[in-house]
């Protein structure tokens, strides 16, 4: 194989340029702010276009009946989750054996760039749905893949003293970054502050060119990375996969991981589970806020944005704790965290104790968030970093049901007995982090640089 996978390796595969900075030298140099403006642009996608404006837009009223088209929605995503499952691996795998991780980052954001753009093309009628919701899948797909060599990139650019610190400080310009995007939105298009002709709501302008807008600032924030990172090199005379010898290739490594670290396979489990609880509380944050507590549109839109701030606090300050108590305590405390706060969220009965327990379940979200990444991080051998965090995308997939069905579920079983049964829904999302923190707990952490062990 070529390479040890594990804990030890942890620190032997980082670049050889990946020493510990000197004492006063800057974590957060142009290299890594370059880095991070991707993270700060590919926010325009996901709240923009897949959380809180787009998505919206197809499954209104103007396409047709509002179910039906949420179900055709639903089915789209759905089907680019296999896609993701499926092939995120083995596009990490080809990029690192052919040397290309930046070039299929820069083709990748280039392709989501353009299909986002391509939204504008969505004419608010019913007979448009499928091809909306079509360039949505796509460009989730192609998203997922970019992100696999973005996060590839991540020992690169950091050393192991530092690589908590650069995951936290990307995650938080990516949280910063949407609440930017969904403001000027909002703003200017949705709900405009002053008049002009590109808020028009005739034919639905304002809301087919928020698909132009996210796609200029994805493409421009997106494109620094490619100019900031240098190209890993290829193998010298590696060998050119076809898909088939692809999953082969795959298939042996990962009995290569099992073989020499099973913890690897175990924290890979065990963050598919606790991330899909992570992405739950934002998906049913606003969901909860309106029809639990009663909160207007306004107030819901309100909230997200300032729940993006603290998340990005929370991952910028979880980023700063990885690097000195690991990233293992840092999930650990932070899952610990989300699950109090969000038994918080159960109990409370007023619009203020969700503000109150709502924004902590903000707070750990991002260190979760983060140090999953840097985990993962410490763990890849140099040049096959790809494929691992393509492995990520791939068990992150595979779970994403978990969290979505105990939702309803738990709502569905407290109906009968309560009023108020949406508010059941939250256990369902705790029920998930606890097996989660539970599945963590018996991974042995990478060790930290100057460290001897972490337990």
């Amino acid at each position: 194989m070529g390479h040890q996978y594990g804990y030890d390796a942890a620190m032997s595969e980082f670049p050889s340029n990946a020493q510990a900075p000197a004492s006063g030298q800057k974590v957060i140099t142009k290299t890594i702010l370059a880095w991070a403006s991707w993270d700060w642009g590919s926010a325009a996608i996901n709240a923009v276009m897949t959380t809180f404006v787009f998505t919206v837009y197809l499954t209104s009223d103007l396409f047709g009946n509002t179910d039906s088209n949420s179900v055709v929605l639903g089915n789209a995503l759905a089907i680019a989750g296999l896609a993701i499952a499926l092939l995120a691996p083995v596009m990490g795998l080809r990029s690192d054996a052919g040397g290309r991780r930046r070039f299929w980052l820069g083709v990748n954001t280039v392709i989501v760039a353009v299909l986002t753009a391509a939204c504008f093309f969505v004419f608010p009628e019913p007979r448009f749905l499928i091809f909306g919701v079509t360039l949505i899948a796509l460009a989730s797909i192609f998203s997922e893949f970019a992100s696999v060599n973005y996060n590839a990139m991540l020992p690169q650019i950091s050393t192991p003293a530092t690589v908590g610190k650069v995951s936290g400080f990307g995650w938080g310009m990516g949280y910063l970054g949407g609440i930017v995007a969904l403001a000027i939105v909002l703003f200017t298009l949705v709900t405009p502050l002053f008049p002009w002709a590109g808020a028009s709501e005739e034919n639905a302008l304002n809301l087919r060119l928020v698909a132009v807008f996210s796609a200029v600032w994805f493409l421009g924030f997106g494109l620094p990375v490619l100019f900031a990172v240098p190209e890993i090199p290829g193998t010298p005379g590696g060998p050119r996969f076809t898909i088939l010898q692809s999953y082969q290739e795959l298939w042996r490594k990962v009995v290569a991981i099992a073989r020499t670290d099973r913890h690897t396979l175990y924290f890979l489990l065990a963050s598919a589970v606790f991330r899909d609880g992570l992405a739950a509380v934002f998906t049913f944050g606003g969901v909860i806020a309106a029809g639990t507590f009663g909160f207007p549109l306004t107030k819901v839109i309100i909230f997200a944005i300032v729940g993006n701030v603290v998340a990005a606090i929370g991952a910028m300050i979880g980023g700063w704790l990885d690097d000195k108590i690991g990233p293992k305590n840092v999930i650990s405390g932070s899952l610990i965290g989300l699950i109090i706060a969000g038994m918080g969220v159960f109990f409370s009965q007023t619009g203020t104790g969700f503000w109150v327990f709502g924004l902590l379940l903000c707070l750990f979200v991002g260190p979760a968030q983060s140090s999953s990444r840097a985990f993962l991080a410490r763990l890849a051998p140099a040049g096959e970093e790809g494929e691992l965090f393509g492995l990520y995308a791939t068990t992150g997939r595979a779970v994403s049901f978990l969290a979505p069905t105990l939702f309803a579920v738990a709502i569905a079983l407290a109906a009968p007995h309560v009023e108020q049964a949406q508010r059941y829904g939250i256990l369902g999302i705790i029920a998930v982090l606890f097996v989660g923190f539970l599945l963590l707990l018996p991974v042995r952490a990478p060790r930290l640089l100057g460290h001897t062990s972490q337990n």
